[in-house]
C-alpha cells in the first residue's frame, strides 16, 4: 500500500527534493497535501504534477490567484496559518514531512503528533524550540519522529538496534564557505560569499546558518532531544567532504558512522521507507573517488554563534526558543545587507542577555518568548 504524504513546505530546498523522491518511487508514495508560504506558483505547478487531496497558501492575499489556477484539478485549496495547522490532521495522511523553515512549523508538528501522523522532520527548529515538549508528546502518542537532516538522519541509522548503549555522538559539520579563515576576513564578507556552500544546495536561510555553524549548534539542540541526550555527550567535528554523515560512539568504545554522497534525497527516502529500504538508482559513493577523509575541531572563536547555541541548550527552558528567534531576525536582517557576518552573532548574544529565561514553559511561554525576542533583535538592527 502507498505511503500518503503531506509535505509543509513544498516549495523550498527540502520540499521539492521530497517530491523527487515521490516522483522516482511512484508504487510507494504519493502526494496527499502540499503547503507554501508565498512560492503560489511553484505550488500550482506542483499540483498540478502531483493532484494532491489538497493544497495550502499560508499567505491569504494568494488564495484567489491558486484557486482559479486549479479551480479545473480535483485539488482542495485552501489559504492561512489556520487552515496549515488543521491540514495535517487529515485522516488520509500517513506522513507529514515537516519542511517549513523556522518557528512556523512548531504548531504543525504538535497537531500532527496529535493525529498520529509518522513525523519526517526536517524543521529543526520545532526540536530546538520546545524539544522537551515534542519528546513526551510523540512518546505519549506513539508516534516515530524520523529525522531528514543527513546528521541526525545518520545517528538515526547508526542507533538501529542498540539505542541505549551511546557513549557520545559526533555530529559532522563541512565548515561552510569560510572554514580556515579568520575573523579579519569574516568581518567583511558579503550575503553572496556567505551563499555559496562548497557541498549542500539548499535556501537561503539555512546556506546562511551553515557559514556562521548556527546550524550545526541548531542540530546539537535537536540532537539532544531526539537521542535524549546530555549536551557533554554531543561533539561537533568540522569533515569538509560531507561523506561521512555523523558518528556514534558506543559505551564499549566502538564507533559506527554513516556515509554516502552528499545528497538530501538518501534521507528524504530513508525517512518515508522507514522502517524498510527502498533499493534507489542514486549515485553511489565510490571510496576511491575520496582518498582522504579529513576531520578538525570547530574554531569557536571565529563562529561564536556555535558557542551560543551550547550556552542555549545548557540554560534550557525558553533560552533555544529566545536563540532561535534572534538569529531568525538576524538573518534576515544580513540577507537584506542591513548587518555585517559578525552582526548576526552579536544579535544572538544579546538577545539571549536581555530577554528572560522560563525553565519549564508551556506553549504560550514559547510563543512569547519567540515574540519578545523578535521584538528586541530587531530593535538592535
Amino acid at each position: 500500500m502507498k505511503k500518503r504524504v503531506a509535505i509543509l513546505g513544498s516549495t523550498g530546498s527540502i520540499g521539492t527534493q521530497a517530491l523527487e523522491v515521490i516522483g522516482s518511487f511512484p508504487e510507494h508514495f504519493q502526494v496527499e497535501v502540499l503547503t507554501a508560504n508565498n512560492n503560489v506558483n511553484l505550488l500550482i505547478e506542483q499540483a498540478v504534477i502531483f493532484e494532491p487531496n489538497a493544497v495550502v497558501i499560508a499567505n491569504e492575499d494568494k488564495y484567489p490567484l491558486i484557486s482559479e489556477a486549479l479551480k479545473n484539478h480535483p485539488v482542495k485549496v485552501y489559504a492561512g496559518n489556520e487552515a496549515l495547522e488543521q491540514v495535517v490532521q487529515m485522516e488520509t495522511i500517513d506522513i507529514v514531512l515537516a519542511a517549513m523553515v523556522g518557528y512556523s512549523g512548531l504548531v504543525p508538528v504538535i497537531n500532527a503528533i496529535k493525529a498520529g501522523k509518522l513525523i519526517a522532520l526536517a524543521n529543526k527548529e520545532t526540536l530546538v524550540v520546545a524539544g522537551d515538549m515534542i519528546t513526551r508528546l510523540a512518546r505519549e502518542k506513539n508516534v516515530p519522529v524520523i529525522p531528514v537532516d543527513s546528521e541526525h538522519s545518520a545517528i538515526f541509522q547508526c542507533l538501529v538496534g542498540e539505542p541505549d548503549s551511546i557513549e557520545k555522538i559526533y555530529l559532522t559539520a563541512s565548515g561552510g564557505p569560510f572554514r580556515g579563515q579568520n575573523r579579519t576576513y569574516l568581518s567583511g564578507v558579503t550575503k553572496n560569499e556567505a551563499l555559496r556552500h562548497p557541498n549542500w544546495e539548499m535556501g537561503a536561510k539555512i546556506t546562511i546558518d551553515s557559514a556562521t555553524l548556527m546550524n550545526k549548534g541548531l542540530e546539537v539542540i535537536e540532537a539532544r532531544w531526539l537521542f535524549d541526550l546530555q549536551p557533554e555527550q554531543i561533539d561537533v567535528v568540522i569533515h569538509p567532504q560531507s561523506i561521512l554523515h555523523s558518528m556514534v560512539q558506543f559505551r564499549d568504545g566502538s564507533i559506527k558512522a554513516q556515509l554516502g554522497l552528499p545528497d538530501m534525497k538518501l534521507p528524504i527516502l530513508y525517512a518515508f521507507s522507514w522502517p524498510d529500504r527502498i533499493k534507489s538508482r542514486f549515485p553511489r559513493f565510490s571510496f576511491t573517488d575520496y582518498p582522504e577523509l579529513n576531520f578538525e575541531a570547530p574554531d569557536l572563536e571565529c563562529f561564536p554563534n556555535l558557542t551560543l547555541a551550547y550556552q542555549a541548550m545548557h540554560e534550557g527552558g525558553t533560552m533555544p526558543c529566545v536563540l532561535n528567534a534572534a538569529n531568525e531576525v538576524a538573518v534576515e536582517a544580513f540577507l537584506a545587507e542591513r548587518i555585517g557576518f559578525y552582526g548576526i552573532s552579536d544579535v544572538n548574544e544579546q538577545t539571549m542577555n536581555r530577554i528572560g529565561l522560563v525553565k519549564d514553559p508551556g506553549l504560550e511561554d514559547f510563543h512569547e518568548a519567540d515574540k519578545e525576542a523578535r521584538l528586541f533583535a530587531a530593535s538592535l538592527i
